[in-house]
């Protein structure tokens, strides 16, 4: 949405029709660019106009409407999880949990997206209903997970293909758009830090209720656990998501100032443990559990500089974050490739696995991806190009974890027959 105002600055009638097809979303949209835009006459004039309605701070108001949504959005999702305890079957036993989580929280966003939307189009409902309840019948048909490696990567790659899901119904199936990809992934950052601090809280609540009931020699853990604390843990985000939709100045700001802080603070560390590691002499190659824990810190370097550059791309021109993000990717690219080089001589030594290929895909996949940012990431800070074209890069090749999620997902416990 950003990006749509943004080139149509110039033509009224257009931003008209941007602000009636889904007015919160441009209203956030515009106030989080109106920073760089204010020195226009247009800008003025949309600002008085979405201002006009609050004068007196209304937009801290409560939409009960949007409150109802939320509420039954959080039930269904907590109603879903309290499935084991209603059927009275252990859900350790079953993995219903690590099965079914993903299908639950994304349902629930899914819920309270469609809920939300300004006109409800009946054809994208169905077919995401549709995925979402084929979604829970393969999964909970695949064999147990235990001693199967392909069926415990379907399980995880699962949720990451509803992520993808649950981007096309934010993004109301308008896959032709790429400015409302981006605005997908800014409001994945907005969403992880918002999500993350409500189950700081929750967990503070968590302990400070059970000590307390503990005090007068009442034991409430299971019964909170089960009935609370669970339903809390899927709720979180999708309150979260609340928040984000309803309080953008608040949300606006947080992802660009993590993002100033936590990029120079991931780049020194980062650099520390690659110069640790070597003088200790860790070896990716031959040590099975470093390798995995080195690339979890891949994804999660990765992670930062995407969220980084889609939190940074729509205020000035900051010289110094340009620096660190390019600095970084550079940094990633290097743990990249150790990383792949390390994946290769396994394989190359012990043949192929369900584990060691999909290692391999996913860090083939990364390196590409990585090497592209850090090309634009290099114009940016050398030939004065915008961070715009970096965040293209982002998302053009978004398409092509949804298809690895769905190849991991679907046919790599059938290629290797659920070993």
């Amino acid at each position: 949405m950003e990006t749509a105002i943004r080139e149509n600055l110039n033509h009224p009638g257009e931003l008209e029709k941007l602000y009636r097809s889904d007015k919160k979303s441009f209203e956030k949209s515009f106030f989080a660019i109106y920073p760089d835009i204010a020195d226009l006459p247009i800008a003025d004039i949309w600002k008085a106009r979405l201002a006009y309605n609050d004068p007196n701070n209304a937009k801290w108001k409560v939409d009960r409407k949007e409150i109802f949504y939320l509420i039954v959005s959080c039930l269904l999702a907590a109603l879903f999880m309290k499935i084991p305890l209603w059927f009275g079957f252990d859900p350790e036993t079953y993995a219903f949990y690590m099965r079914n989580t993903g299908i639950i929280v994304f349902l629930g966003l899914s819920t309270y997206a469609f809920f939300t939307k300004s006109r409800l189009n009946l054809l994208n409902l169905i077919i995401t209903l549709l995925v979402y309840v084929l979604a829970a019948l393969y999964v909970n048909l695949l064999p147990t997970a235990k001693g199967s490696d392909s069926v415990i990567l379907a399980y995880i790659h699962l949720p990451l293909f509803l992520w993808c899901l649950y981007g096309v119904v934010f993004i109301n199936f308008d896959l032709k758009e790429r400015s409302k990809r981006i605005d997908y992934l800014k409001y994945n950052g907005d969403l992880a830090i918002l999500t993350l601090l409500i189950l700081i809280g929750g967990g503070v609540l968590t302990a400070v209720t059970i000590g307390l009931f503990s005090a007068i020699d009442l034991n409430i853990e299971k019964f909170y656990m089960e009935n609370i604390a669970i339903v809390g843990l899927v709720a979180s985000p999708i309150v979260a998501t609340y928040i984000i939709r309803n309080f953008p100045a608040i949300t606006d700001k947080l992802a660009p100032i993590i993002a100033r802080i936590f990029s120079p603070l991931v780049l020194v560390t980062l650099l520390i443990y690659l110069i640790f590691m070597i003088v200790i002499g860790k070896d990716p190659y031959n040590d099975r559990d470093f390798l995995l824990i080195f690339n979890l810190m891949l994804l999660g370097v990765m992670a930062i500089v995407v969220f980084s550059v889609t939190g940074t791309s729509t205020h000035e021109k900051q010289r110094f974050n340009e620096w660190i993000l390019f600095m970084l990717s550079l940094l990633t690219l290097v743990v990249d490739l150790v990383a792949l080089s390390a994946i290769i001589y396994r394989v190359g030594e012990f043949g192929f696995t369900p584990n060691r290929t999909a290692v391999l895909g996913s860090n083939l996949l990364i390196f590409v991806h990585l090497v592209l940012i850090t090309i634009d990431l290099f114009k940016v800070v050398r030939k004065g190009k915008k961070m715009k074209i970096v965040e293209q890069t982002i998302v053009k090749y978004l398409p092509l974890y949804t298809a690895w999620t769905l190849l991991v997902t679907f046919l790599f416990p059938v290629i290797f027959g659920w070993k």
